[in-house]
């Protein structure tokens, strides 16, 4: 098993800057890829970034291209995600979460919240 715990959430202003962490521990041999979520109030969950781990190819949702950058340091078994630009409808409980396979993702953490004031 393994278990992720995010950090990093916040409130801040339209166009600033956040740096979401996600730590991840237990079986972290296993992990393909990793991820990020979010999903806001009535919304459902919907994906925002992953990364290949070992390899580091990257997927970006659409909406935040551009804006959002996802990385990871293998050394500390740590994923990231570097968002600038934000904007009131990035607002939302962010998720990081560990496939096993390109097929599934596997372990989710607690999720952390992102403001975005107008």
């Amino acid at each position: 098993q393994v278990h992720v715990v995010e950090s990093g959430g916040g409130l801040v202003q339209a166009g600033g800057s956040l740096r979401l962490s996600c730590a991840a521990s237990g079986r972290t041999f296993s992990i393909y890829r990793m991820g990020w979520f979010r999903q806001a109030p009535g919304k459902e969950r919907e994906f925002v970034a992953s990364i290949i781990w070992s390899g580091g190819i990257t997927y970006y949702a659409d909406s935040v291209k551009g804006r959002f950058t996802i990385s990871r340091d293998i050394a500390r078994n740590t994923l990231y995600l570097q968002m600038n630009s934000l904007k009131p409808e990035d607002t939302a409980v962010y998720y990081c979460a560990v496939g096993r396979s390109i097929t599934n993702y596997d372990y989710w953490g607690q999720g952390t919240q992102v403001t975005v004031s107008s």
